[in-house]
């Protein structure tokens, strides 16, 4: 009989041993990601189809889910730094984010979160196809004429397609009515509509637009030419060599955890998320949609945000649009 109730008590505590180990396991559920953009756009598309390959690796589904609004994606970014940091919570974000604290919106650093970059793409000035202009140079001298009269869409306030209509102004001398929407899909949208002449987005968001002729790209804001639908789109820079003081500045889309999360969690996450890059079904998205592809995460993603939030915090201040002070908050001018 003592045999046996020493068996049993062996069994139990084996048992619960197992129970322990299995309890640790990450991911034991299905995974958010907190989208801080509208449904559409790159940042939404990218995260996507990265999010699709990494669910197959981690065994669970990874549920995208749109927050937009608010600052420069504090809305979004303010709800997944809200959530537990046990990673079934992640934030779909883009490089427009490091922003939001000094435009008033996020009250963070962006120190406080982990990246994981997919890609970006550059931007371009594009004119709806009834817009009187064919080229980067009538354009800027009609909104020269005109101070404010013609109305520019792009992402909210602090995001990067804001910074390059603003860079573009800076640059050029040009004033337009900038207007601002939840996201790079709501702005072109409003092309679309006529409520805007003008929109800033990227090079992959307007790909099928421009080649179903509904937008008229007139200029790119890198310092190099780029084809697209068979046409060559001329860089602004030729026309308007100052920009280079301003431009270019490059996207960062991808998404974060909380650097608060354990290590092993991260772990799961970049093996995953490495996988998921170099699946066919990434590169093939990348090459067909314009995209130039990083795969970066740790230390080497953390390093490009820090150098995003320090060159976009200061180059809003430099060019009056910041509402906090970046020294303020303790971002360096690097």
């Amino acid at each position: 009989m003592k045999k046996l109730f020493v068996l049993v008590l062996c069994l139990a505590a084996l048992s619960g041993l197992v129970f322990a180990e299995g309890q640790g396991e990450y991911p034991e559920r299905d995974i958010t990601n907190i989208l801080v953009w509208g449904a559409g756009g790159g940042t939404d598309t990218c995260n996507r189809v990265v999010m699709a390959e990494m669910a197959k690796e981690l065994g669970v589904n990874i549920n995208v889910v749109n927050k937009p609004g608010g600052v420069a994606g504090s809305v979004g970014m303010s709800d997944a730094f809200s959530k537990e940091d046990d990673g079934y919570t992640i934030c779909g974000l883009s490089e427009s984010c490091v922003t939001s604290a000094v435009m008033g919106g996020f009250p963070e650093r962006m120190n406080v979160w982990d990246f994981f970059i997919i890609g970006g793409s550059p931007d371009i000035v594009s004119v709806t196809p009834d817009a009187p202009y064919n080229t980067i140079e009538e354009l800027i001298s009609a909104a020269k004429a005109n101070p404010g009269s013609i109305r520019a869409g792009a992402s909210g306030a602090g995001s990067i397609h804001h910074l390059n209509l603003l860079a573009l102004m800076n640059g050029t001398g040009a004033k337009f009515n900038y207007i601002p929407y939840d996201g790079s899909a709501p702005a072109q949208n409003a092309a679309m509509t006529g409520e805007i002449s003008v929109v800033v987005t990227s090079a992959a968001e307007q790909a099928q637009l421009i080649r179903g002729g509904k937008l008229k790209p007139l200029g790119m804001l890198v310092p190099d030419d780029f084809t697209l639908a068979g046409k060559t789109i001329p860089t602004a820079f030729t026309a308007f060599p100052s920009l280079s003081e301003y431009l270019p500045i490059s996207q960062a889309i991808g998404f974060a955890i909380k650097k608060t999360a354990d290590e092993s969690i991260k772990i799961k996450l970049r093996n995953a998320f490495t996988v998921a890059m170099n699946s066919d079904a990434v590169i093939n998205f990348g090459k067909e949609n314009f995209y130039i592809l990083s795969g970066a995460y740790g230390e080497k993603a953390n390093k490009v945000f820090d150098n995003l939030e320090s060159n976009f915090g200061w180059t809003l201040k430099e060019l009056g649009a910041a509402k906090v002070d970046p020294a303020s908050l303790g971002i360096e001018k690097l």
